[in-house]
């Protein structure tokens, strides 16, 4: 017997999200890399107490969280990352170690926001963003064509299950 466990949702984010993520993580290591560097090169003298070593292993600790940001994160969100709009709830499957699915209740849906930094708009992309009462639930990296779309389908959607009640 099949659960709803086993019906996996359907719908992947938009590939070009390993593009723009890739760009993020490079960035957000790069700026990282300004604080031990700044150390090394501009304040060990002040801080004679502590030896160089310590700025080192601060530049390789951010090196592997760089690599793991930008270029083997984005490919297992890729990977996990579903979602699916039915008549009467929005099923989300997304995590990279453990796995979270969450179904969302048409009648629960209050508001809907799209939102995208400057490098999700130079890629197309953009998320969207489903609130309930008590949380608010993200699908990241669609089209803008696809958040736009979805939004209008959500609402509508919402609008009926609130209808019914």
């Amino acid at each position: 017997m099949k659960t709803l466990l086993d019906n996996e949702p359907t719908e992947r984010i938009d590939p070009r999200a390993l593009k723009a993520w890739f760009i993020g993580g490079i960035l957000k290591g790069l700026l990282l890399l300004l604080i031990p560097v700044v150390y090394l090169v501009l304040l060990k003298d002040i801080f004679r107490s502590l030896p160089d070593i310590w700025g080192w292993i601060v530049v390789g600790v951010i090196v592997v969280y760089t690599i793991w940001d930008a270029i083997i994160a984005p490919q297992l969100r890729i990977r996990f990352w579903r979602y699916e709009i039915r008549e009467d709830e929005i099923d989300i499957q997304h995590g990279i170690f453990i796995i979270r699915r969450t179904l969302i209740p048409m009648i629960r849906v209050q508001h809907l926001d799209t939102e995208y930094g400057p490098l999700m708009r130079y890629f197309g992309l953009a998320t969207l963003s489903i609130s309930t009462a008590a949380t608010e639930h993200r699908i990241p990296a669609l089209s803008k064509e696809k958040s736009s779309q979805l939004m209008g389908e959500i609402a509508a959607l919402a609008r009926v299950s609130d209808e019914d009640v």
